[in-house]
This record gives structure tokens, C-alpha cells and sequence, in this order.
């Protein structure tokens, strides 16, 4: 965020929290947003998503295995989730879930990262 935006915010757009802090500065947390595209609230959607899928998976008889596990341990883990990742972007929005086949992608795209990372060396993102 800009400095020029920051000034432009009133006390409705942040919560200021001092507590802790020994030079006396202002932390802003929790801004409405700091994204434009408010991607820190879909990231939230996301996490809840995801933490909701965890009682509708398919188990193999003990709640510690899931089928993505099996999936994993025959080496398709990546391929799986590549995969689901084409189902749910070719039918997007044919079933008038389009919101929900987003999240579907999102969450097999992670689930792909986990594998990558599982597999590859990891990679480092210049800031």
C-alpha cells in the first residue's frame, strides 16, 4: 500500500495496536484491506474451504488416511492433482457452481504445491 493511501484512510480502515511495542510506534493490523483485489479475504475463503473439505473426504478405514495418501504413495499425487485441476477448469461454471469449481482449483492447486514441494527442489520469489 501507497503512503498517499495510507493517508487517505480513516479510523473505520485499521485497528492500531500498541501494546508491546517499546519505541512507541503504531502497528497497523487487520487494515480492511490491504489488496485491491481483496485477495487477503478469497485467501480466508479459501483456508475455510479447505478446512471444511477435511470431514467429506474419502478415508481408508483410519481418519489419519485419506485416498490422496494412497494417491501419493503410488507416485500419481502430482498427476492427481494436475488433473482435477483440468476437470474443474474445462466444466467451470457449467453447473452453475462456478464459485465453488474456483475453489475446487484453488485447493487442488495447493494440494499440487504440497507435492511439488514434496518432489522438487523449492523455488525463491524475488520481492
Amino acid at each position: 500500500m501507497l503512503y498517499d493511501e495510507i493517508l487517505k484512510m480513516d479510523e473505520t480502515d485499521f485497528t492500531i495496536d500498541m501494546t508491546g511495542s517499546s519505541s512507541g510506534s503504531i502497528d497497523l493490523i487487520n487494515p480492511r484491506s490491504l489488496y485491491k483485489y481483496h485477495e487477503d479475504e478469497i485467501l480466508n475463503e479459501l483456508r475455510d474451504y479447505i478446512t471444511g473439505t477435511y470431514n467429506q473426504h474419502y478415508s481408508a478405514g483410519d481418519d489419519k488416511i485419506q485416498t490422496l495418501d494412497l494417491i501419493e504413495a503410488c507416485g500419481d499425487g502430482e498427476a492427481f492433482c494436475r488433473s482435477n485441476i483440468l476437470k474443474y477448469a474445462s466444466r467451470y461454471d457449467k453447473k452453475g457452481t462456478a464459485r465453488r469449481d474456483i475453489m475446487k482449483i484453488l485447493h487442488y492447486a495447493v494440494l499440487l504445491m504440497h507435492f511439488n514441494d514434496k518432489n522438487a527442489q523449492r523455488e525463491t520469489y524475488n520481492q
